[in-house]
């Protein structure tokens, strides 16, 4: 088993954090934090629904489901009452691109924990039963909360129009036909297939030292045996096809709402373009003093929210959006035109002074990372199983400290172009008259 790889001396740390691997392959990152008897647990698996199959849509979301059907050594009754019995606040999610399970308890329960994790990566109890009864919660889950949310309906024609092929278009459900069609022999393959320690990348942030992580890591996963490296996605060459639409009137929708999105480098593609990205993005849009919100909500008037997001923790692209709500007796053609002019503006303002502040603001968001083992853990981990050395996630902020007004202004005109965008508005159904 390797060593210890703490963050070098000349990199200003967020974190405190250190690493190691075992020899099985399993990456583990220990983020201390003493100020209380408590520590996150999270493990990621590096698979989503991107590894999907044509046709086998929803299955990486069914697997987190079966997750928590128990194993051979463990119930799924056992399970339950163990976990709740402990004290531990546990749950999952599945992305596109990657699967993580979490657990928030006392420092005294983390050994049970750590039993239960390492156990069901290995030893999954995949009966018939047991996936007939999670593919039908699953497929009930998606016809209620997605088929039911005419903003879901909405997102999703909406990724479809960005992505077109690529399996980003997919939503992470599936389909509701994939999901009756799931066999339980799709599933085990796909268990077998990605949950493994060489595919994984466990977190530990909270009261626990790296020496005592290396004991714990080594005892409850070191057993475990590595497998086959799955194959890589084979992603297919995004080709825009210029500026596209989508609007839609939906039934249960309150208010309308504008999205406008680009597709834009991701970390795996561009590792030194995403700083200033993530500055551009808090610069227009994150926050009451940002430039967005303050030009078109406080000052014109015209929007009730305006907000920006970046993201660029995925395995192929990245995505780049702009959200608005317009005010009462604003109509949607006049908000797009007002965001528009105020998107040219606040580019062509960028300037040294602004982006300073912009910068500032970010690493007052950072100190806080600290305190927090939840969302140290979440950070660090999503970070990690995208790619980024222990060295890049420490020096996070040291890389945001090094964006200069010309950079960001190189990204905002070089991505967020009127060519390249895919604007999207969600409207009220207007009731119908007799």
């Amino acid at each position: 088993m390797a060593g210890f790889a703490p963050l070098s001396e000349a990199g200003a740390a967020i974190f405190g954090a250190s690493e190691f691997y075992l020899d099985n392959g399993l990456r583990v990152i220990v983020v201390p934090n003493h100020k209380a008897p408590i520590v996150k647990q999270m493990l990621w698996y590096k698979v989503g629904s991107v590894d999907e199959k044509p046709g086998q849509g929803g299955i990486a979301h069914l697997l987190e489901h079966l997750m928590f059907r128990g194993t051979k050594k463990v119930s799924h009754d056992k399970y339950n009452d163990v976990t709740q019995a402990n004290g531990m606040d546990g749950n999952a999610f599945t992305s596109q691109d990657f699967t993580a399970y979490h657990q928030s308890m006392d420092i005294s329960r983390l050994e049970l924990a750590m039993f239960l994790e390492a156990d069901r990566m290995l030893n999954l109890d995949l009966s018939q039963e047991n996936f007939e009864l999670e593919r039908d919660i699953v497929y009930q889950e998606r016809k209620q909360v997605v088929e039911n949310n005419p903003a879901a309906a909405f997102n999703e024609n909406l990724r479809r129009l960005i992505w077109g092929e690529h399996p980003y278009a997919r939503p992470i459900t599936g389909m509701p036909e994939e999901i009756k069609n799931l066999k339980l022999d799709d599933v085990r393959d796909f268990y077998h297939q990605y949950y493994a320690p060489n595919n994984a990348i466990l977190v530990l942030a909270g009261d626990i030292t790296p020496e005592t992580a290396k004991i714990l890591a080594e005892k409850y996963y070191g057993k475990l045996k590595a497998k086959p490296s799955p194959e890589e996605v084979d992603w297919p060459e995004l080709k825009s096809g210029g500026a596209t639409h989508l609007e839609m009137s939906l039934p249960r929708i309150n208010s309308v709402r504008l999205i406008n999105s680009w597709v834009v480098p991701a970390y795996v593609q561009e590792k030194n373009d995403i700083y200033a990205l993530a500055v551009l993005s808090k610069y227009l849009g994150e926050g009451k003093t940002s430039k967005l919100y303050k030009r078109l909500v406080k000052n014109k008037k015209v929007a009730l929210a305006v907000e920006s997001s970046y993201d660029y923790g995925g395995r192929s692209y990245g995505s780049f959006s702009v959200y608005a709500i317009p005010q009462d007796g604003v109509s949607p053609q006049n908000l797009q035109k007002e965001l528009s002019e105020e998107l040219n503006r606040a580019i062509n303002e960028i300037d040294d002074q602004a982006i300073e502040k912009t910068k500032l603001k970010m690493r007052s968001g950072l100190v806080l990372l600290r305190d927090n083992p939840n969302d140290a853990a979440m950070i660090v981990g999503s970070m990690a199983a995208v790619g980024m050395s222990l060295e890049e996630i420490e020096n996070y902020e040291a890389n945001i400290e090094a964006v200069n007004a010309d950079m960001v202004r190189r990204m905002a005109k070089a991505w967020l172009r009127a060519e390249n965008m895919v604007s999207g508005v969600l409207k009220p159904m207007e009731a119908k008259h007799d």
